[in-house]
């Protein structure tokens, strides 16, 4: 065979083989496209596989009957992967997504502190300076450059200034905390089932956008009990930080404040995880669970829901009866207080009130009202049973009275003329010389606290120095954290010799004097307390000295249903909130002592005279109370009544303060009306056997 014809063969051989290639390619493209298209189709489009947690529920929480607080309803969430799209896209996308949520009544998550509508920078000084420094922004800049400053940024070309805030406020979520194409950034929760469909029926328009579902926290009592149970948000960028150990990730709720925040270690639960099968879009189209989330632990609280929402109901009603003049005297700046129910027995608070309040489910929600909380002047977010300190007034008395008659510088029965200015010191008044000119004459041990004789109080202070007062305080718990089971307690401050000391160690330049003895005596000068320590000291003082745990939280309760250890519980949560356990030490006081300062307080509102009288005298249990009406730094006098029923087997104690309240019998109502909730009596069934209504809190196991 010749050259030629051999290469003319293998040329041959060569064009065969391209050509058989060809045919094969053709067939397999036709087996893709023609025969296998619609199926090869559906599979390209499930090609992206992603592992995801799915949320576990939050434990609920109760009050003592069982009734639900706060509990956890599957939801709907919008979420957003990354995805292949342009800076512009990315914007229209947003764009749409929150029109639609707008549209349907849905809130999207929204942090940055501009309200583009009035073109104001929102929420406090504080607030905007540290949002300000960081973002790098200059705290001189104005909300107009602040706006076209991250109109650059984000590259928006929009001109309306609505659509411009709905992208900036999502492009801001997006910076601030990230994403990507397997960690998807949630933007909304709990939107409504018309949002859910629409965003599914327009997918193709939403590129990376999701809707998953998830354990959404429900409130179910509104505003009651809100500062007891608290809130939970967003965990924030230091939260992240400092828990992303323990596995948290940034599109994680946390407890903020309250129960919620103190129990949140009990209340999480434990995450499962599934897998996502995506399509080009970023869309769902297929999941598969490896992993089972666990539920959390619930927390079952001593509160009576019941009580608690009468307490917040008469609390209100009082603040704005006193608001009005209907006692009389009108004190239009009394706007806000708090009140403090306890089990006199154990410890337990069966109520705890402060006004104003919040909804904890704005928190949930994205509601605009949460702004509006934080601006408000009167601070519905603010606990003022725990956070509060105010001067006691005259409801300090009963231990200015213990300490005078158990040290010895006084005797039961022995008698102190009110003349109506005190000789020493500053010189002093009774308040009813101040008032009215006149005087309370011969007073004993009883009978001033009966008419809150200053002038009593005064004398036997200065026998004894404050010293023995302080002691006496000291050991009732005052100018001391209670260790209740919320994050935010403060101790407030016991008039001391000790405490000058401290002021002097800052740089301070005081000397007690008598002055000081005879103000601290009455509840004046440094002394400040919270209701929740005031309504303790009541309640150690109608059990006789007998000292008890202050507790919010009968028990913790696992997702099977097991009881958790209590002292356990109780460790994990006093080391959190850095709480010191309270002395439970018994105050030793004389039985004469205790009857002289029982029969004072019983007079109180039990005798024609008392200073409580006619708001109890009709009452049918027997009451021991006492008014207080102190000095407040500006303003007119807050108002206090304190005081324990059954008085001869006491059941509860009972704190109320009204800021502002004017007169401290003013507060008496509020204090008389909890007591007829607790223990069942009504206008309509007044007369109804008293041995029945006394069996409550015993019959709690």
């Amino acid at each position: 065979m010749s050259k030629i014809e051999f290469l003319k063969d293998r040329f041959g051989i060569f064009i065969i083989l391209v050509c058989a290639v060809g045919i094969i390619f053709i067939a397999q493209l036709f087996n893709l496209q023609i025969v296998n298209g619609e199926s090869y189709r559906e599979q390209s489009e499930k090609r992206l596989v992603r592992e995801v947690v799915t949320y576990a529920p939050r434990g609920e929480i109760y009050d003592r009957y069982g009734k639900v607080l706060a509990t956890s309803e599957m939801g709907y969430i919008v979420e957003i992967y990354k995805t292949k799209v342009t800076t512009q896209e990315l914007n229209q996308v947003l764009l749409k997504l929150a029109n639609i949520l707008e549209k349907n009544g849905d809130s999207y998550y929204n942090s940055v502190p501009i309200d583009f509508e009035n073109g104001v920078f929102s929420g406090s000084e504080n607030t905007i300076n540290n949002w300000k420094k960081n973002n790098n922004i200059a705290e001189d800049k104005t909300v107009e450059e602040v706006i076209d400053s991250l109109k650059k940024k984000y590259e928006i070309t929009q001109e309306d200034i609505h659509d411009v805030a709905k992208i900036i406020a999502l492009r801001y979520e997006i910076a601030s905390n990230g994403y990507s194409s397997y960690r998807p950034l949630t933007l909304a929760k709990n939107i409504s089932l018309s949002s859910m469909m629409e965003i599914k029926e327009r997918g193709a328009e939403l590129s990376g956008v999701n809707i998953d579902t998830q354990p959404i926290r429900k409130y179910t009592a509104g505003n009651v009990a809100a500062h007891i149970i608290g809130y939970i948000g967003k965990i924030s960028a230091d939260e992240y930080k400092n828990k992303k150990d323990e596995g948290y990730s940034l599109n994680d709720t946390i407890g903020k404040s309250g129960i919620e925040y103190s129990f949140e270690d009990y209340l999480r639960g434990v995450n499962g995880s599934k897998r996502l099968e995506m399509d080009s879009y970023g869309r769902v189209v297929e999941e598969e669970e490896i992993q089972e989330s666990v539920m959390g632990n619930s927390v079952v609280l001593t509160i009576d829901l019941d009580l608690q929402a009468v307490t917040e109901q008469v609390l209100e009603e009082n603040i704005k009866k006193i608001q009005t003049g209907g006692f009389a005297l009108q004190f239009d700046d009394a706007r806000t207080g708090a009140a403090v129910v306890m089990n006199v027995k154990t410890g337990e608070i069966l109520a705890m009130a402060s006004y104003p309040s919040y909804n904890p489910e704005d928190f949930v929600t994205g509601s605009n009202e949460v702004t509006n909380y934080f601006n408000n002047e009167d601070k519905p977010m603010f606990n003022r049973a725990i956070q509060g300190t105010y001067s006691p007034g005259s409801t300090f008395k009963m231990v200015t009275g213990i300490a005078a008659l158990e040290s010895g510088v006084i005797k039961v029965d022995e008698y102190v003329n009110d003349i109506g200015i005190f000789p020493l010191g500053h010189k002093p008044a009774c308040w009813i010389w101040n008032s009215r000119r006149q005087v309370h004459g011969n007073v004993n041990a009883e009978t001033a606290l009966k008419v809150s004789c200053n002038f009593y109080y005064y004398e036997v202070a200065s026998r004894m120095g404050i010293d023995k007062i302080a002691e006496y305080a000291n050991k009732f718990g005052l100018g001391q954290k209670t260790g209740v089971e919320l994050a935010g307690e403060v101790s407030g401050i016991l008039a001391s010799r000790e405490y000058v000391k401290k002021l002097n160690e800052n740089g301070a330049n005081k000397t007690w004097t008598i002055g000081d003895t005879l103000s601290s005596s009455i509840g004046q000068s440094y002394n400040t307390f919270t209701p929740l320590q005031m309504c303790y000291y009541i309640a150690t003082l109608a059990n006789k000295g007998n000292k008890n745990q202050v507790t919010l939280v009968k028990e913790v309760i696992d997702a099977n249903g097991n009881l958790l250890d209590k002292e356990e519980v109780e460790n994990d949560i006093h080391e959190k909130l850095g709480i010191t356990k309270q002395d439970l030490e018994k105050i030793e006081i004389s039985e004469s002592t205790l009857t002289a300062i029982f029969e004072g307080m019983r007079s109180v509102t039990g005798d024609s005279g008392g200073t409580a009288y006619n708001t109890f005298s009709s009452f049918p249990i027997e009451v021991a109370g006492k008014t207080g009406t102190a000095t407040a730094s500006t303003g007119s006098d807050n108002a206090w009544f304190v005081g324990f029923a059954p008085y001869h087997d006491p059941e509860i104690a009972v704190v109320a303060i009204i800021e502002h309240g004017g007169h401290g019998y003013y507060t008496a109502p509020a204090v008389k009306d909890i007591m007829e909730e607790y223990f069942g009596y009504n206008n309509n069934n007044i007369e109804e056997d008293l041995s029945m209504k006394s069996t409550k809190i015993e019959l709690i196991p």
